[in-house]
């Protein structure tokens, strides 16, 4: 997965209520997606190195 930074994030929006608690709870939902997404990635890029090197090994080792 590419790497991504961040160097200033600004979000508007406009809600009835409480609006910190409002982007809060959207924030949370979408970086906990994003997370889940990121470790999927992470553990499909390492089974698919473990299952490339089976083939590399020497005989005996």
């Amino acid at each position: 997965m590419a790497s991504v930074r961040i160097g200033l994030l600004e979000v508007h929006f406009q809600v009835e209520g409480d609006d910190d608690a409002v982007f809060a709870r959207l924030f949370e939902r979408h970086i906990n997606a994003w997370s889940r997404a990121y470790a999927r990635e992470c553990e499909r890029r390492a089974r698919t190195g473990r299952e490339q090197a089976i083939g590399d090994r020497e005989p005996g080792r």
